[in-house]
């Protein structure tokens, strides 16, 4: 596949933990774990093939509503996993980004991204977006409670994109979405207007690299008009 073939930038949802687990007879939250190796592995892929920017859906603002036994299992999982996400990144020259509405993690868990986002700034090879608390609509009313009164006659579309919490990143020319599911809910919804959307209904732990490579070659044979 040829360089012009692949795509720059591109959004997972990464669903299906909870199912893959309960098909594997382990806890259903265990799940969430073998999520995140996954997310791992996609993350090499994905840079052995030239893509410069991976975006994961990985807690919607919705899921603040499972059970407490749930939420409180991905709070302390996500306390465990920063340190190794900043160790993977400064040795790839990666960028760290969170994005989502942070006022609703407590303090510790505040202060760990923040720290991540600071200590891996300097990335320049390659960005990992990771949408926690996230939704797009949320996103969107963020960014127009932060516009100037007197730029709204004026602003355009550049504009207020750059005042989403995506502005570091490319918009995506992808969209994979795992476990069968077949809508985006309220992923990146103004910057996935022209990506092309991919479907599969393998659970996002079992993933594979095969998958991975076909959404890439079905991506590089279709003709994007972008409207045109």
């Amino acid at each position: 596949m040829s360089e012009t073939h692949i795509p720059q930038s591109i959004g997972i949802v990464m669903d299906g933990n909870r199912r893959w687990a309960k098909v594997k007879g382990l806890p259903t939250l265990e799940g969430h774990r073998a999520g995140y190796e996954k997310l791992r592995e996609v993350l090499d892929w994905s840079k052995e093939v030239g893509i410069k920017s991976v975006t994961v859906y990985a807690f919607s603002t919705e899921n603040w509503n499972r059970t407490k036994e749930e939420v409180g299992y991905l709070m302390n999982l996500f306390r465990e996993v920063v340190g190794r996400m900043v160790e993977d990144a400064l040795r790839n020259d990666s960028r760290l980004i969170f994005l989502g509405e942070r006022n609703r993690f407590e303090a510790d868990i505040l202060r760990a991204l923040e720290c991540a986002e600071e200590k891996t700034r300097s990335g320049s090879s390659f960005n990992v977006g990771i949408a926690l608390s996230y939704g797009g609509r949320a996103e969107i009313l963020d960014a127009i409670h932060r516009i100037p009164k007197e730029k709204l006659e004026i602003l355009t579309e550049g504009d207020f994109s750059k005042l989403l919490w995506t502005k570091d990143i490319p918009d995506p020319d992808i969209i994979i979405r795992t476990s069968g599911e077949k809508r985006t809910s309220g992923f990146l919804p103004w910057q996935g207007v022209y990506s092309e959307l991919f479907f599969t209904d393998t659970f996002w732990p079992a993933f594979t690299r095969e998958e991975f490579d076909r959404i890439l070659g079905e991506y590089a044979v279709r003709h994007r008009r972008f409207g045109a």
